[in-house]
């Protein structure tokens, strides 16, 4: 029984997926959404890409988004492991950490864990 494990340039590749997502995640928060300057500028009539990146992500985490789409994307891995799956459901798990959706993406994150138990495919 062979266990799922990406091979070592799918490593290299999800190590960046997750860093930049983070990296991103953090600069929208920090930097977009929690600066009242920003904030006051945008609902003052700013039109720019980041009052525009700012309102979709907003609206984005206010209806769960990220987390949601992160525990689907897991599930999906779980069933049928595959490194693009799980590239796609650590990026938007990351970013629903740092973007409030706390409690659904590290469901998410440890789901992706436990994935590491599961049986890899065979190939066909």
């Amino acid at each position: 029984m062979r266990l799922y494990r990406p091979d070592p340039r799918a490593i290299h590749v999800l190590l960046i997926v997750g860093f930049c997502s983070i990296g991103y995640a953090l600069y929208l928060r920090y930097m977009a959404i929690e600066q009242s300057s920003v904030g006051l500028a945008c609902q003052a009539g700013l039109t720019t890409w980041l009052c525009s990146t700012r309102q979709i992500v907003t609206s984005l985490f206010n209806h769960s988004v990220f987390g949601w789409t992160a525990v689907i994307l897991a599930v999906l891995h779980l069933i049928r492991p595959s490194s693009v799956l799980f590239a796609a459901a650590l990026a938007t798990g990351c970013l629903g950490v740092v973007l409030y959706n706390v409690a659904l993406s590290s469901l998410a994150l440890s789901l992706l864990v436990f994935s590491f138990a599961r049986r890899a495919p065979e190939p066909a």
